[in-house]
């Protein structure tokens, strides 16, 4: 298996570290892994079916506003595969079945001070499609199937883009 690696560093805007009641889980989650003590381990799930994949619109930092296949932490005794299908029958409702790590990506972002305020290793992990219709739920405000053509359309993640392009390459035509 060959893994790509890649660093990303840029400030992201500041958030208030208090929870209101209107806060979702996934606010709750975030916020637990703001300015961690060591890496978070994570999860992309890039899930194609036909000339589409599924992306989700985040509600929460630190990726708010940017389109990104579904995914997150890692759960203690979870597999990276098993994390990826949780993930995004929990963000989406959609039944997927993992396939292969398609590659592992540094997601480091710091605050105005320099200081790490985020620090993920993500899995980007090339999923089937199984079953469902998607519709946002834990951290998403969206979550659908987008065309491939339309891509350039959306404002993704850096980390969403290569995944994506890296999943596609090794598909059929």
């Amino acid at each position: 298996m060959k893994v790509t690696l890649a660093v990303y560093t840029f400030p992201v805007p500041s958030v208030p570290h208090a929870l209101s009641p209107d806060d979702h889980r996934g606010a709750a989650l975030a916020a637990s892994n703001e300015y961690p003590e060591r890496p978070i381990p994570g999860v992309s799930a890039v899930v194609l079916r036909g000339g589409s994949v599924l992306l989700v619109k985040r509600r929460d930092e630190p990726s708010r506003g940017l389109w990104s296949p579904p995914g997150g932490a890692l759960e203690v005794g979870e597999t990276v595969e098993q994390a990826a299908a949780r993930e995004t029958l929990e963000e989406t409702g959609v039944v997927v079945r993992s396939v292969s790590v398609v590659e592992v990506e540094d997601v480091i972002l710091r605050d105005a001070a320099g200081r790490v305020r985020w620090h993920y290793v993500l899995f980007a992990v090339r999923c089937e499609w199984v079953s469902g219709e998607p519709f946002p739920a834990t951290d998403a405000d969206h979550a659908r199937f987008i065309p491939l053509a339309e891509l350039g359309e959306y404002d993704l993640t850096p980390t969403a883009r290569e995944a994506i392009e890296r999943v596609t390459r090794g598909r059929s035509p």
